[in-house]
């Protein structure tokens, strides 16, 4: 099963930071994480060492790619306190590749030549240069999220989201084609009753073309579509408001980061726009939106988000308060994120792959479990995940979607049970 939101609007976003990429950075260096050094583990059980590589300096500015390294982090000091795996500690070894392919080459040699890591876990980068590296050398890269086609091209490497693309190595997918459902554009027709979209993009060409992908699926479900562009350098939000409110728009779909997003709700508020939902993605599903849209709180309150793993506020499901307990034990707690609870979800799916080895703890055990047909959920956090190799892009498919909305004094406030929120919907083919 294949979902259109894995991490599409991600992609977009990196995409256009990916313009801005000047800088060469370096490798980093190992951080000291406490989590590595508590008791709990035997002492003579050899550490296990798994690799993170995050573009923690990237351009596109401190924290945005660090949320699924930290819940990695968080996982693994939890589980070290435990008394880690079969007595061994997991030692997490992590690299900031600064968001440039140089530097992620230079992460990824270090991390499988000179500290011989066992696997990656939770990638998060704005370049996945290495990534032929880390397929060659058969090295299993779990849970890192998709920014660019790499984990639809290359063996060994497992996407957070699952993926039923061929990954021979050649060009990305289906020789080159990927598809995308219209899941999360059925949710709001069907929900909110939403029928006029605009898709607002920066006049940069990865935004304009994700813009496009976006369109095309709005219109494949009956939407009437507003196109807004705005200049990248210098945006009008204003002009962009304003043709909004004289096209009857009801619903906002973006293709810009997060300062966009904050500076088109002011225009919107400041013109008496009101829509039924200004969608936003995983990437922004975070606890720093009073920040964020701190001059706008009336188009605060119609942001919506859709994902694929559950709500980091559903403190009700024992999944989410495992996760939220070992944070603020941890410390770790004063702005939480999606991405956090799926590096998460992505320590625990390695680790659970690790127990299956009964240990006898091998790369290929370890990848026959990630590879087996029973979808994974990390105990309720994903969306079934599975890997399989179809031979043909699908057409259709049933996919199911996370969905919340923000509401001041709540949070993050999620809209039915995202294993119910599921459709048959087409899958548009698209080239990345």
């Amino acid at each position: 099963m294949r979902r259109h939101c894995r991490a599409a609007e991600v992609l977009l976003l990196t995409a256009v930071l990916t313009a801005l990429a000047t800088a060469v950075a370096g490798c980093g260096t190992r951080l000291p994480e406490r989590a590595f050094e508590r008791p709990g583990a035997t002492a003579d059980g050899a550490p296990i060492r798994i690799g993170v590589i995050a573009s923690v300096t990237s351009p596109a500015g401190g924290g945005v790619f660090t949320g699924p390294g930290e819940g990695a982090a968080a996982y693994f000091e939890a589980l070290n306190a435990e008394g880690g795996l079969d007595g061994r500690p997991v030692e997490a070894v992590f690299c900031d590749d600064g968001g440039s392919g140089v530097g992620n080459n230079e992460c990824v040699t270090r991390l499988i030549d000179e500290e011989k890591v066992f696997a990656l876990v939770a990638t998060t980068v704005l370049n996945y240069a290495g990534a032929p590296r880390v397929s060659a050398a058969g090295v299993p890269d779990i849970g890192g999220q998709p920014i660019g086609p790499a984990y639809d091209t290359y063996p060994h490497l497992y996407e957070i989201y699952g993926s039923s693309a061929p990954r021979d190595g050649g060009r990305p997918g289906w020789d080159g084609v990927l598809v995308g459902g219209t899941e999360v554009y059925r949710y709001f027709k069907r929900e909110q009753g939403a029928r006029t979209a605009a898709v607002v993009s920066y006049n940069q060409a990865a935004s304009a073309a994700f813009a496009r992908l976006v369109a095309e699926g709005l219109r494949a479900e009956g939407y009437r579509v507003v196109p807004e562009q705005v200049d990248f350098t210098l945006p009008n939000f204003r002009a962009v408001a304003a043709d909004m409110r004289n096209q009857g728009v009801d619903i906002v779909f973006d293709a810009m980061d997060t300062h966009g997003n904050a500076r088109l709700c002011e225009a919107m508020e400041d013109l008496g726009v009101e829509v039924t939902a200004k969608v936003t993605n995983v990437q922004n599903w975070n606890s720093s939106v009073p920040a964020d849209y701190r001059d706008a709180p009336g188009c605060r309150n119609t942001l919506w988000v859709t994902g694929s793993s559950r709500n980091y506020e559903d403190v009700g499901h024992e999944a989410v308060k495992e996760f939220r307990d070992a944070m603020a034990e941890q410390g770790r707690d004063e702005k939480l994120s999606q991405w956090q609870l799926e590096g998460w979800a992505a320590a625990m799916w390695f680790a659970d792959a690790a127990r299956s080895c009964d240990g006898e703890l091998t790369r290929s055990c370890v990848e026959e479990f990630i590879n087996r047909p029973e979808p994974y959920t990390a105990n309720g956090l994903l969306l079934p995940v599975v890997f399989e190799e179809l031979p043909e892009p699908p057409t259709a498919s049933r996919t199911c979607l996370s969905v919340a909305r923000w509401q001041d004094g709540e949070g993050w406030v999620s809209q039915g049970e995202m294993t119910e929120n599921c459709f048959t919907v087409p899958q548009l083919p698209y080239r990345p």
